[in-house]
């Protein structure tokens, strides 16, 4: 058995935060028997209470009409659902400790019996797991009977659906919270993988020589999921991919990948860094973006049958900052994709000489750094060029990697760190308003481009325009395969079958 090392005393998501209020002594959870609620916060709940790292009373408020006892029931249900070892004991001691508010959001007797059963609590958090249309009538009602005082909220994301709706967003969430009472929460910014991204590049001396436009020639980051919206469809003709993983989730890890080193450990010095890699990326060019739509989307249920919302996106971004002018930042992510992966892939740009290359087999970038980040296998793979074995001097790829262990409780789920983090007042991995507004302002000419979704099939790599948009550079490194990309003869068939697919699509709707 390998000891566990220690963790660094200065680990910037533990640091605490002194502009932070003080701990919650509540959490009241708006929309507590809604989708989001069963599958990911009750269960969430449970396993901090079990393990003892919360104890604060739990209140949930929907519209639902249900007892007390029923609540608990519902909960229960949601428990057993994602943990099937769950005791019969820990459930009724964890359950026993809830209570239900019935009403309706924009009903003024709802927040009074609220107010009721929050009792002596002076510092609640309110988590609003209900749709962004309800965010200002609930706010108006806690201001109304004074529940805002001394309270912080936490926010699911999407934040608004373009800059302009994301300021209204933040004006009527500042109407009644300062800055630091706002917890905008995106899970992947609670990933074991996704934080270790900054221990990668601040940990290791190594790589800041290197970690800049003078050695780097492109990086890649790709959101590939193998299902499609699962049911969701009416909820995905709102978003599309560029407003659900985009403008939030890989923008993160864009700024996590390029931003500067934090000046201190608190939550602002991390937020600073990541806004300043922001502001320095330009708006997107609909030059530099690809829309896509998986053959069968128009099928699902909740989707409108001449829908052109996009399934799958790629994109340029160039950041206009000293360290990365000149670099380009390739992103992608899709639906009914060949695999489930979540990757970054930097690329090193070649030697001057390539003295020991195979002229039949050319190593484009022979030397890359593969992230992996979700999916499966994460862990980081370098990959370098050895001599092949033979009479010749040729080289060969060689990976050394690394694979994140599976001893439980050492990596925590996204939601355990972050509401633990939201109770506790710690800030550094919860979305700030100026981030927000800068990544809304990326993306905001690829919301309006005017491009059609391209037809792609599933188990594919997308439409075939995401190669051209790339390959300049080179080539997409296809998740699951350490070393190089796609083969070509696989590339070839590949969009054979998609051009087949798209004449017959094409043929469809003529």
């Amino acid at each position: 058995m390998h000891a566990r090392p220690k963790a660094h005393p200065k680990m910037l998501t533990n640091a605490p935060d002194r502009s932070a209020p003080g701990r919650a002594d509540a959490f009241v959870l708006f929309g507590a028997t809604g989708d989001l609620a069963h599958k990911k916060l009750h269960p969430t709940l449970y396993r901090l209470a079990v393990e003892d790292r919360i104890t604060l009373p739990v209140i949930g408020v929907a519209r639902s009409s249900l007892s007390d006892a029923q609540f608990r029931s519902f909960a229960r249900e949601a428990i057993r659902d994602r943990d099937g070892s769950a005791s019969d004991e820990a459930l009724d001691a964890v359950t026993g400790r809830l209570t239900y508010v019935s009403g309706n959001y924009m009903d003024p007797a709802t927040y009074r019996q609220l107010r009721e059963c929050l009792g002596e609590a002076r510092h609640p958090l309110f988590y609003l797991a209900i749709p962004p249309s309800m965010f200002e009538p609930v706010i108006d009602e806690l201001m109304r009977v004074g529940l805002h005082d001394g309270a912080r909220v936490v926010v699911e994301k999407p934040f608004g659906r373009d800059l302009a709706s994301a300021r209204g967003l933040n004006a009527s969430l500042h109407r009644a919270f300062d800055e630091r009472s706002i917890y905008r929460i995106d899970h992947y910014l609670g990933k074991e993988t996704i934080q270790n991204l900054l221990a990668f590049r601040f940990a290791n001396a190594i790589l800041e020589p290197i970690w800049d436009r003078r050695y780097i020639s492109s990086v890649q980051v790709t959101m590939a999921e193998s299902f499609g919206v699962e049911g969701r469809g009416a909820f995905y003709e709102e978003v599309g991919a560029l407003r659900d993983v985009v403008q939030n989730h890989l923008l993160q890890v864009v700024a996590m990948l390029a931003m500067e080193p934090p000046v201190g450990t608190d939550a602002d010095a991390l937020r600073d860094e990541k806004v300043k890699v922001f502001r320095a990326t330009a708006s997107v060019d609909p030059g530099d973006l690809v829309r896509g739509q998986y053959v069968g989307y128009r099928d699902e249920a909740g989707v409108e049958p001449d829908s052109d919302v996009e399934t799958f996106v790629a994109l340029k971004l160039a950041i206009k900052s000293w360290r990365w002018a000149g670099v380009p930042f390739f992103v992608r992510a899709g639906k009914r994709l060949a695999a489930t992966a979540l990757e970054a892939v930097i690329e090193f740009r070649e030697p001057p000489r390539l003295l020991f290359a195979d002229p039949d087999t050319p190593v484009p970038h022979p030397n890359h750094l593969r992230l992996r980040l979700g999916g499966g296998h994460e862990g980081i793979e370098l990959s370098l060029e050895a001599k092949a074995p033979g009479d010749t001097m040729a080289t060969r790829p060689v990976p050394l990697a690394f694979r994140y262990g599976t001893e439980p409780g050492v990596q925590a789920e996204s939601y355990e760190r972050l509401l633990v983090d939201a109770i506790a007042g710690r800030q550094a991995l919860f979305a700030r308003q100026d981030g927000v507004e800068e990544c809304w302002r990326i993306i905001e000419p690829a919301l309006h481009a005017g491009k059609t979704a391209v037809p792609y099939r599933s188990r594919t790599w997308g439409p075939l325009e995401a190669d051209r948009l790339i390959e300049s550079e080179g080539a997409w490194h296809e998740p699951g395969d350490p070393l190089a990309s796609t083969p070509a003869s696989e590339r070839a068939l590949m969009d054979r079958a998609d051009r087949h697919v798209r004449a017959e699509v094409d043929q469809a709707s003529s």
